[in-house]
């Protein structure tokens, strides 16, 4: 039985960190997933999401760019790690690859995965075509 403040480890879309931490990255282009509802959720859009039925947080992002304030950025991608240790927390945009992909190799680097292996790690465990630009790869990059 899981616990019933995280994710399913081996449900679609769920990122385990080197902690253990569990997150779940998705596309808000597509339905919700099954299973239990996030209690807080990270939105990388470039316009404010729809309200959802849980606590969340919006970072502007347009669409294959990089976030329009890296200084808020950055605080969402620290909340989102430190609320993971003890809630459902999901990140999202539109297809669930790019602005979440990079968002991901984040908070993987918040976790302790060097700046330089966060693209592939979140590759390996989450998506393989996650962080599609050079400039989100960079920006990654950048991190550490």
């Amino acid at each position: 039985m899981t616990d019933p403040t995280t994710w399913d480890p081996t449900a679609p879309g769920v990122l385990r960190l080197p902690s253990g931490r569990l997150l779940r990255g998705r596309g808000l282009s597509r339905p919700l997933p099954p299973g239990p509802q996030p209690s807080f959720g990270l939105y990388l859009l470039g316009h404010p999401p729809r309200q959802f039925g849980w606590e969340s947080r919006w970072v502007r992002w347009p669409d294959f760019r990089l976030p329009a304030d890296r200084a808020d950025a950055a605080d969402a991608f620290r909340e989102a790690w430190r609320r993971s240790a003890t809630e459902r927390v999901e990140l999202a945009c539109a297809g669930g690859r790019g602005r979440t992909g990079t968002a991901l190799a984040a908070l993987a680097i918040l976790d302790g995965v060097p700046a330089t292996e966060a693209v592939a790690y979140v590759r390996a465990h989450y998506d393989r075509h996650a962080v599609e630009t050079p400039w989100q790869r960079r920006f990654v990059a950048r991190l550490g």
